[in-house]
């Protein structure tokens, strides 16, 4: 078995991490930390998040540094606030027996001015967020001159975030001669790039297979109705009473309302999303870390660069538009070696996109069923079970109490005893779920159903809109286009029709009025935008006005903001109102 020792690392060092209980290095650590200690040679490290990639360039970075020169030596560019802490926490940890090491954090949401009294003092290694640090590179606070390394950390996440400009104004204020260590998840062309422009002849290592998923993470996916997906999320977290993870949704306000509802029902959750202030965030990851919060409902952006051990599910609300943000969510959990499941609920049209995550992953997914009410009262009556045989006793607490407790007990057999405490929560759960349906899409289902029921009620008009799919939109598009316009939910608009230049949308008759209103002044790509009355079938109204020019530019922006990712994908009805219906039985106690 490899060791720490035998990669070549100094004893200072190998003290540091053995304190943190580090016993042998992952793949990772093993194969990167030789080559990085030569300290000479450009690297591309490509690597599942969760796998140790912290400690796989940080070791070799503070093993050469020195420490008489009190002035940068090591550069980290990381995507987030958390992942930034998280690196300077760990580099500290890692550098405990090393000496005087000074690295400083340099990142948004904070005081600058505490930052540049840290830098001023003098600094080895600056962990930064690319847009905090060209701020202080803007105020001349920072000089790069003595810079050896630079190590770009989830490449591929900065530049999902829109941070390559940033990225190459820094780094152009480096050395030319400085060495420079990448290490990602996934290798879109972007980082392809970047490795390019900056580096020579690099080294380069794959752990697994490029874009690879974690190999000890399961996938499942459950097929629901889109007016199901709630329930079934309920239902499926009720299913795993141990559940400590993480709800990925595509949007800011699809997060909160989740979250909102299922604290409602009776969970322990919170939201994490871009909408929050800094202090809001910062509490909320607290209370995840501390386990306090059962599940963490967030958007890829703000969960990125979270490391909080032992997540035990993380589940896709959605799925993301780009392939390579599932790998990032699901790296989220079975990290460090430890097992995880990664879970899609997702509805009968999106199951294509599951065969293309598979075909990036290499991995299959598992087609599982929604558990029926009888299947999750099970569950939860054994995890009950589970909790009461695995309690800590504190005996010289409850010894003063055991008395009376005795006396209350003394008529009841072990069996009676046993009966009462087990259906204490367990005939909630039974209340709950009698008579609790199937929500599981039946395989006979036409996909064409997906797309919402045909309103045949009178309470919905059927509406042209001169936009359509040479406009780059598809259903999911036009539903959140419309949304954001108009501000109503997406329950309010029924089936949507996307034709090449133009598309039909129903939306309720109450709702006529705001919509016409909503639409009189907007512009989409230089031209107006029509909402009519639709004929009869699928013919567009006909009126005179012009539909102004199409461009085909590739180059459209959507007037609509759906933090992280690009827009687009398959959204169907998922703007269902949250937490409808009957609550849980119980408030959940994690």
């Amino acid at each position: 078995m490899t060791t720490f020792e035998s990669l070549g690392l100094q004893e200072s060092i190998l003290r540091g991490i053995t304190d943190l209980g580090f016993v042998s290095p992952t793949p990772i650590q093993e194969q990167a930390i030789p080559v990085l200690l030569g300290g000479d040679r450009d690297f591309v490290g490509l690597a599942q998040t969760g796998t140790g990639k912290t400690a796989a360039f940080g070791l070799p970075l503070l093993q050469q540094l020195d420490l008489k020169i009190n002035k940068p030596q090591g550069l980290i560019l990381c995507p987030t606030r958390e992942l930034c802490l998280q690196i300077t926490n760990d580099l500290k940890n890692f550098s405990k027996y090393l000496g005087e090491v000074s690295i400083v954090a340099v990142y948004g949401g904070s005081s600058i001015v505490q930052q540049l009294r840290e830098l001023k003092r003098g600094v080895h290694i600056v962990v930064a967020t690319p847009g905090r640090l060209l701020d202080i590179i803007d105020r001349g606070a920072i000089n790069f001159e003595n810079v050896r390394y630079a190590v770009l950390d989830e490449a591929d996440e900065m530049l999902n975030m829109g941070f390559q400009e940033d990225i190459n104004n820094i780094l152009s204020n480096t050395p030319e001669g400085k060495t420079t260590w990448l290490f990602s998840a996934t290798m879109p062309q972007e980082v392809r790039r970047i490795a390019k422009k900056y580096m020579e002849d690099p080294f380069e290592l794959t752990v697994g297979s490029k874009n690879s998923g974690n190999v000890n993470i399961e996938h499942e996916y459950y097929v629901v109705r889109p007016r199901d997906k709630y329930a079934a999320l309920k239902r499926i977290v009720d299913f795993n009473p141990e559940i400590f993870g993480i709800i990925f949704t595509r949007t800011k306000i699809e997060s909160q309302e989740i979250a909102e509802s299922l604290i409602k029902d009776g969970y322990n959750a919170d939201a994490l999303h871009g909408d929050l202030t800094q202090q809001q965030r910062d509490k909320v990851m607290k209370r995840f870390r501390e386990r306090a919060l059962q599940v963490l409902v967030a958007t890829d952006v703000a969960a990125r660069g979270i490391d909080v051990d032992n997540v035990t599910h993380v589940i896709n609300y959605d799925l993301p538009d780009d392939v390579e943000n599932y790998t990032h969510r699901s790296g989220r959990t079975g990290r460090a070696g430890k097992s995880g499941i990664s879970i899609a609920i997702i509805s009968a049209r999106d199951t294509g996109k599951i065969r293309q995550i598979e075909r990036v992953i290499q991995k299959k997914f598992v087609k599982a069923e929604v558990p029926d009410g009888f299947a999750v009262c099970e569950k939860q009556l054994f995890g009950l079970v589970h909790k009461v045989h695995n309690v800590v006793v504190n005996d010289e607490q409850i010894e003063p109490y055991m008395e009376r407790i005795n006396e209350e007990f003394a008529t009841m057999s072990k069996e009676d005893l046993i009966k009462r405490f087990a259906s204490l929560e367990f005939n909630q759960f039974l209340d709950y779920y009698q008579d609790a349906p199937d929500l599981n899409a039946k395989d006979d289902r036409r996909v064409g159903d997906d797309k919402g029921p045909r309103r045949s009620d009178g309470k919905f008009t059927r509406l042209f809109i001169n936009l359509g799919s040479v406009d780059d939109f598809n259903r999911g598009d036009m539903l959140r286009y419309l949304c954001d316009n108009t501000g109503l939910r997406g329950n309010k608009i029924g089936r949507i029709d996307l034709k090449g230049v133009y598309s039909f949308f129903e939306v309720e008759n109450d709702e006529l009025a705001k919509v016409t209103e909503a639409f009189k002044k907007v512009e989409y790509n230089g031209r107006s935008v029509r909402i009519e009355m639709s004929q009869d079938g699928d013919r567009r109204p006909r009126s005179g006005g012009d539909r102004g020019p199409r461009s085909f530019d590739g180059n459209r922006k959507r007037s609509w903001s759906s933090e992280g990712g690009r827009p687009g994908g398959s959204r169907g009805d998922k703007r269902e109102s949250f937490g409808s219906g009957n609550k849980p039985p119980y408030k959940k106690k994690y």
